[in-house]
């Protein structure tokens, strides 16, 4: 998880996440979309390549690059459970509210 939320963590890579969110692409159209350097795009792809949230293509010489679903499962799984502890935690707030309010 840490490995996933660093990769994430700089605005670059997430943006090339929010770009393949469309669907697979090439390295050399999500430099151009991105207005980034090929080099620079590749360096950033291959942070999310070994995070894991990509998966790479061969196509003859073009590299074509998709979003792993796996990374984000579990980061959704994460999330989730953040809101289930404050889903609790607001219904026990209501209980002890409506205690309050009859006591009165």
């Amino acid at each position: 998880m840490k490995s996933i939320l660093q990769a994430l963590a700089e605005p670059n890579r997430l943006l090339i996440v929010e770009l393949l969110r469309t669907g697979p692409m090439g390295v050399g159209e999500i430099a151009e979309r991105l207005s980034m350097s090929q080099p620079q795009t590749s360096k950033h792809l291959k942070v999310l390549s070994e995070a894991g949230l990509l998966q790479m293509e061969a196509n003859a010489n073009r590299r074509i690059y998709r979003l792993s679903a796996q990374p984000f499962q579990e980061l959704e799984a994460w999330a989730s459970s953040f809101r289930r502890d404050w889903e609790e935690r607001m219904d026990r707030l209501d209980d002890y509210l409506i205690r309050l309010q009859g006591s009165d």
